[in-house]
């Protein structure tokens, strides 16, 4: 097993914190993990971001079997951690083990996916618009274009996925395979497990020869260092996932710099269910059975949890929701992340039952103070019109029911919803004239329409949008799950008439990288 230090590691390097220390926490059981961990003080996040700004010039330009190489052997050093990386996990989060695996396994997979992205190069943008001389009236020059790397990245580590989310996770994974390197600010609820990703990092960029710089750990103390991060002018992008309180203060700091970059902040949804008359036609038990278990799964604590569910009044109805308030009832608290995600839980529920709704269902609590009971709530579409509210998010296992009598309430709902990750249609054939009148509503609110299946479990592809308009995002053309995902960190230039010898080795005659590219207009193969 690696060594855990208890320090960050900036280009290599291990560096004591001079702002204090902290310790992670399990919260399972209140224990406190060694080692502590030493939080580094603003004055040190310099050597981060400059290491980062070093390696730039050689990691972005790097032939693309070598940069893919890398990113496969990040993954393999991963896998290579074994059951060390679990345990630590499940310590720190309380997730279950069978839960870690899968996650880490994603990890893996999406960093292997992005190294074939490398390989094939399509992301790279190339166009080429041959010279004209001979056009008449003007004669056209060459153009030429690609993408390229943006810079040195922020990232900052997510509370509910340690791994896929987190030091290797979905930010860094598409900014190192964007050519950019990435400084990331650890999440301070699971620092023994981002110190193991760390390691695996740091000995694949040793063992394919890769400046030091292209990856840095920080650990440091509350807003503090990460405000100063991304405020360094070093760093030219910002991969968050977390509050919306957190993600619009990294937004206000860097939209203040005299050169205002990029955030890519995933930051709160609801994720509406639209339960549709014909769904109620067939298996209503195993349709409310379905939607508990998306609600209760990981303690609720997943940004694509079905926190609204819009289900038509009538008898079907009311079935599905005596359904769903029985297998509610049966659910058991699971531990959640942290005491201080616990205690916003908690906060969120309270606040809700001071509003016009009512208690459908609680469940039990689990083991110790943090695995508080599952709730169920419900209220009527006018009053769901009526309290901005009831839209707030509730981060765990808490979601409200909303009875509608018809398709105008219907539509009125979709149209007052904020923006959103995901929208859910549960729905029949003979639902399709509904659905087809709520789509291009949809459309406009959320990055990902689903039918006949639940919001919760994300596939990593090259199809996947996990986005969306705000507050869902802070920018709703990007994507943070999947292939697109690269594009964020990414910028075209155009170069025109420059000798072939100068070019960037993308767009030389001859191809030698063997990209796809576009030649006057027409998409060649490689």
């Amino acid at each position: 097993m690696t060594e855990l230090t208890g320090h960050s590691l900036i280009a290599g390097t291990r560096v004591v914190g001079t702002a204090g220390t902290t310790h992670g926490i399990s919260p399972a059981t209140g224990e406190r993990l060694e080692p502590a961990y030493t939080l580094l003080g603003i004055d040190q996040l310099a050597a981060a971001t400059a290491a980062a700004e070093e390696a730039f010039p050689s990691f972005s330009t790097l032939a693309p079997e070598a940069h893919a190489a890398f990113l496969d052997g990040v993954a393999d050093r991963i896998d290579a951690l074994g059951d060390a990386l679990i345990e630590r996990a499940a310590q720190e989060t309380g997730l279950p083990v069978a839960r870690l695996t899968g996650e880490r396994a994603r990890t893996t997979g999406q960093l292997r996916l992005f190294a074939e992205v490398v390989r094939q190069g399509d992301f790279r943008g190339v166009r080429v618009d041959p010279a004209l001389p001979d056009r008449t009236p003007l004669p056209r020059p060459d153009i030429r274009q690609r993408k390229v790397p943006l810079g040195p990245v922020a990232v900052f580590g997510a509370s509910n996925f340690p791994l896929a989310f987190s030091t290797a996770g979905g930010d860094t994974a598409s900014a190192l395979a964007a050519g950019c390197p990435v400084v990331f600010k650890a999440h301070n609820a699971h620092p023994g497990t981002s110190e193991l990703v760390t390691s695996a990092i740091a000995e694949a960029v040793a063992e394919h020869g890769l400046h030091p710089g292209v990856f840095s750990l920080v650990y440091g103390p509350g807003a503090d260092v990460g405000q100063a991060l991304v405020a360094d002018p070093l760093i030219q992008a910002v991969g968050f996932t977390g509050s919306r309180a957190g993600g619009l203060a990294i937004v206000r700091t860097t939209q203040a710099r005299p050169v205002p970059i990029p955030v890519y902040a995933e930051m709160s949804s609801v994720n509406p269910v639209f339960v549709l008359p014909g769904a109620l036609d067939g298996d209503v038990d195993a349709l409310a059975a379905a939607y508990v278990t998306s609600v209760t799964g990981s303690s609720g604590q997943l940004c694509t949890q079905p926190g609204i569910a819009f289900v038509p009044r009538g008898e079907q109805g009311d079935r599905f929701v005596a359904a769903a308030a029985h297998a509610l009832g049966d659910a058991v608290g699971q531990v959640m992340l942290t005491p201080g995600i616990a205690r916003a839980w908690r906060d969120g529920v309270s606040a809700r039952e001071q509003l016009d709704v009512d208690v459908l269902a609680r469940g039990t609590d689990g083991d110790g103070d943090n695995a508080p009971a599952p709730v169920l709530h419900a209220t009527d579409a006018s009053t769901f019109l009526g309290l901005e509210a009831l839209q707030d998010e509730i981060f765990g296992a808490a979601s409200l029911v909303v009875r509608y009598d018809g398709a105008d309430d219907l539509a009125a709902a979709a149209g007052r919803l904020e923006g959103q990750l995901t929208a859910t249609l549960q729905l029949t054939e003979r639902d399709h004239e509904l659905a087809a009148t709520l789509l291009p509503v949809l459309e406009r609110k959320a990055g990902r329409i689903l039918a006949n299946g639940w919001p919760t479990g994300v596939e990593v592809g090259h199809a996947m949008v996990h986005g969306g308009p705000f507050p869902a995002t802070s920018d709703s053309r990007t994507t943070s799950v999947g292939t697109l995902a690269i594009e964020r960190f990414l910028r075209p230039v155009a170069y025109q008439n420059l000798p072939d010898a100068l070019l960037p080795t993308p767009l030389r005659e001859g191809n030698p990288w063997h990209l796809v590219r576009r030649v006057d207009g027409v998409l060649e193969q490689r």
